[in-house]
């Protein structure tokens, strides 16, 4: 197949709004390049990348485009395309699958065992526009709305820390929302006095510090960032992990 150069237009050249808006919609997708990685994305896509410094419901601009297509030839950069760029919604902060690293030494009596979680950004993309369109799409607010927690997450926010005999009400929060945290670990919890989010969200250092010493717990509460986690979610944001968050929202 022949490939033809694109050139942009001349400094000053005049383009009609029809033939702005022609252009606009003959792009189809284009090729970006973001964390190190190549994506070819379209309107209305939506896909994880590596984690951009930006909050849920911002809008980030691709400017990193190698090539351009649509309904003629393709546009392909030298190494970019001038003046092109992509626009997207961040929908939330998310963190890959867990992967175990795991060495092991021959007759040294010496084993490693660590796990390591992918940090990472779901957007969704708004608009496509090569040199000279200027972005009209606005954000779905998609990222900024969380879906509401069942029982008392939402509840006690601000209480400072302290241990129960039991659950206020009769019923415990769904502490397995945290990352990190299955039965064994929430009835070691419960055992603590630890029932609902705001006890964990109200802990000061020497409060977590007191819990991580609990042989049944240990340090997890530090390196899973469980303190960090019930903040979340009393702020009404998803858990963590996929799953949990399927679990959460059904």
């Amino acid at each position: 197949m022949k490939v033809r150069w694109f050139t942009a237009a001349p400094q000053g050249a005049d383009e009609t709004q029809s033939a702005a808006n022609a252009r606009k919609e003959a792009i189809m997708f284009a090729v970006i390049k973001t964390g190190g990685k190549q994506y070819r994305v379209a309107k209305d896509d939506v896909f994880t990348i590596e984690k951009l410094a930006a909050k849920p419901g911002d809008v980030v601009s691709f400017t990193e485009v190698l090539m351009l297509s649509g309904s003629g030839e393709p546009k392909i950069g030298r190494p970019l395309v001038d003046g092109a760029k992509v626009t997207a919604e961040v929908l939330e902060q998310t963190r890959g699958p867990k992967v175990i690293a795991f060495k092991k030494r021959r007759r040294k009596n010496s084993r490693r065992k660590r796990g390591h979680r992918q940090d990472l950004t779901k957007v969704r993309i708004m608009e496509v526009l090569a040199s000279g369109q200027h972005a009209t799409a606005k954000p779905t607010g998609e990222g900024v709305k969380a879906a509401p927690l069942r029982g008392a997450a939402a509840g006690g926010a601000g209480r400072p820390f302290g241990t129960l005999k039991a659950a206020e009400g009769g019923k415990p929060d769904d502490l397995s929302l945290i990352g990190g945290v299955g039965p064994k670990m929430e009835q070691a919890l419960h055992k603590a006095g630890i029932f609902h989010f705001w006890q964990l969200a109200g802990m000061k250092p020497a409060d977590v510090a007191k819990l991580a010493a609990n042989e049944e717990i240990g340090p997890r509460v530090t390196r899973e960032e469980w303190v960090e986690q019930a903040r979340e979610l009393m702020a009404g944001k998803p858990p963590r992990a996929k799953t949990d968050r399927d679990r959460a929202g059904g």
